[in-house]
């Protein structure tokens, strides 16, 4: 084949790009990004940004690359010196726009794929949009009504072409905003899909990884700030630590929080509380893919405000202790135990999820998110989905309308 010729044909491919922000998006995109860039007909790019690009979060750049991608643009958006605050996500919202923007008119992508329902998705979103881009919307369709994401996420929806939804309540949901049918697909969750597949590390590795024992007794705690609260965070975490001072037996594993507005304030405190508790307590700013999901299939319960005890652990048949309404509206198993955000109350749920009747149900209990083959539908919706349909957005009426 000659060198023109060749050209010719790398030239044809679909060229996708991917979006990623921070180390939980990416663990879910990561096996996506595998099954595109293993066709022949597609090409991947991956453009990295916000947690990503900050130390302080565990230079997740470097698991991307890890699993054997380049990075081909990366587009900063948080201040450090800066305040934590709202202004401040505000701000890096608009700074996700401009540098999208940059990164797609250089690159000339066929398609953005975007997952969630980030500040920094809703700034890509935007670009894309502006820039004639089709976007790619994972985990359309959910409700999480504690946190600002719930509205970001319904926003990214109305900007995207094409939609994979994690269950069909969250299918119908998206056509019911407005979106063709023939463009929604429900797929499954991926990280259900990713815990399926993962060849686990042992109890015995993670422990000599991170210093602790690891058992069934263990607490995974991964605690983020609550976007929509007026509430004083410190309170909050100070009520989570009191809860997990009750079990002196449990070891506890915490990672750190996403960036939202907050995370200042919580990630001095876990540090502390890891500072002070030697042994017991080993605090991690990323697990990354592989940890995070062999220590699901290790530890004895989930603990937190984390979208992945809702959507994640109850395909590991562990119980979720799920403190407060930043979840509030998603489909759950039955696995999940809501409570409140007092320490007795988080306390009390923890006690039920260590408990032989929370350890059977989580056992027995099917997950709404567990879909067969998402990974290939997933795939395949993105690199064979025309893109003569995804170059006009149609607004389709759920309800007929009566003539003006």
């Amino acid at each position: 084949m000659s060198q023109a010729t060749d050209s010719v044909i790398r030239d044809s491919r679909r060229h996708v790009a991917i979006a990623t922000g921070t180390r939980a998006d990416w663990g879910l995109l990561s096996p996506i990004a595998r099954g595109l860039s293993q066709r022949n007909d597609v090409k991947v790019s991956i453009i990295a940004t916000n947690m990503h690009l900050d130390s302080r979060f565990g230079n997740t750049l470097s698991e991307i690359e890890n699993d054997g991608f380049e990075v081909a643009e990366r587009v900063p958006v948080i201040d450090c010196s800066a305040e934590d605050s709202p202004l401040e996500r505000a701000k890096a919202t608009g700074r996700a726009t401009i540098g999208f923007a940059e990164a797609l008119s250089r690159l000339k992508p066929d398609i953005l794929l975007i997952l969630g329902d980030r500040f920094e998705m809703l700034g890509a979103a935007t670009a894309a949009q502006m820039m004639r881009v089709p976007i790619v919307h994972i985990s359309g369709g959910e409700i999480t009504r504690g946190a600002i994401d719930d509205s970001l996420r319904h926003a990214i929806t109305k900007l995207a072409a094409l939609h994979l939804t994690a269950t069909e309540t969250y299918r119908r949901r998206v056509i019911n905003m407005g979106e063709p049918e023939n463009l929604v697909i429900n797929t499954g969750a991926i990280g259900v899909d990713n815990l399926m597949r993962i060849e686990p590390l042992t109890p015995g590795q993670l422990e000599e990884q991170l210093g602790i024992r690891i058992d069934r007794n263990t607490l995974l705690v991964t605690y983020h700030p609550v976007t929509l609260s007026s509430n004083d965070i410190s309170l909050a975490v100070g009520e989570l630590l009191d809860a997990l001072d009750r079990f002196p037996d449990s070891t506890v594993i915490f990672t750190y929080p996403n960036n939202d507005a907050g995370a200042d304030t919580i990630i001095p405190m876990i540090r502390k509380y890891a500072a002070d508790n030697p042994g017991r307590v080993a605090l991690v700013a990323s697990l990354g893919r592989v940890r995070y999901l062999s220590a699901l299939k290790a530890v004895g319960a989930v603990v937190g405000n984390s979208s992945s005890g809702i959507v994640e652990v109850p395909s590991a048949h562990i119980p979720t202790v799920n403190i407060g309404n930043r979840q509030e509206g998603r489909l759950a198993s039955r696995s999940v135990i809501n409570c409140g955000e007092s320490a007795d109350e988080i306390s009390a749920a923890i006690t039920e999820a260590l408990s032989e009747d929370g350890r059977r149900r989580a056992e027995l209990s099917p997950n709404p998110y567990h879909n067969a083959d998402t990974l290939s539908k997933m795939v395949e919706a993105i690199a064979e989905t025309p893109l003569s349909s995804l170059s006009v957005k149609n607004f389709t009426d759920p309800f007929p309308l009566e003539n003006s």
